[in-house]
């Protein structure tokens, strides 16, 4: 079954390690098709520095009133059981989401078909790993360096308007990155050669490990 005919949720968290998550967005889509989005503000859990605010433009101010990220469990453990999580260089993400809840409920294996139940957040779809092996020229693979290359920044512009807040249309605004990682991985259905590749197969090569790619392709010849 091709990969487009799966829900991908692709996430985004700002925030650092000594503030925890301060902001989640989270795209839900199909194909080349945004189905949902869902973002909000979170508690810090420690200090969080100038140079980061500058960065993502979250402080005191914007913060003041918001409930810790801790109390979101449910929802992303419904996400996990939905369809695969992706990400725009997933370690980071994975190690944020890890730092909260080491593991999620027992979900599907999507790498291998989804038959089998896993207790882990990943292996996830990451774009920051398959952009620059399907497109071996890139000069960069920074997020707002490949929404420019590839022309995305119209359908971007677009989507940030009907999906996030006003004064977070903007680069290091968790819902607007996730808008632009999202819109490269449905970019990906435009392509004839990918587009009838299956979740496993993109899973798979959103990891530069060979013998953890090996051992998740397995699914793929069964």
């Amino acid at each position: 079954m091709s990969w487009t005919e799966h829900i991908i949720h692709f996430v985004d968290f700002e925030g650092a390690a000594g503030c925890g998550i301060l902001e989640f967005g989270v795209v839900t889509a199909r194909g080349s098709d945004i189905l949902d989005t869902v973002t909000r503000r979170c508690a810090p859990t420690g200090r969080v520095r100038a140079a980061d605010v500058a960065m993502h433009g979250l402080g005191e101010r914007e913060l003041a009133g918001a409930a810790p990220f801790v109390g979101e469990f449910e929802r992303f453990a419904v996400l996990r059981e939905t369809g695969p999580l992706a990400a725009h260089f997933a370690g980071a993400e994975q190690g944020m989401i890890k730092s909260v809840w080491p593991y999620p409920r027992r979900s599907p294996d999507f790498a291998r078909g989804g038959s089998e139940g896993v207790v882990e957040w990943g292996p996830w779809i990451d774009t920051g790993r398959l952009y620059p092996q399907f497109y071996p020229g890139l000069v960069s693979a920074k997020l707002g360096d490949l929404v420019a290359v590839f022309g995305l920044q119209a359908r971007l512009d677009e989507a940030a308007a009907r999906w996030c807040p006003p004064e977070r249309r903007r680069y290091h605004a968790a819902l607007y990155d996730a808008l632009a990682g999202a819109l490269l991985l449905t970019r990906l259905a435009e392509e004839p050669t990918l587009r009838e590749r299956s979740v496993g197969w993109l899973i798979a090569m959103s990891t530069l490990d060979g013998a953890r790619r090996d051992d998740l392709r397995q699914g793929e010849m069964f």
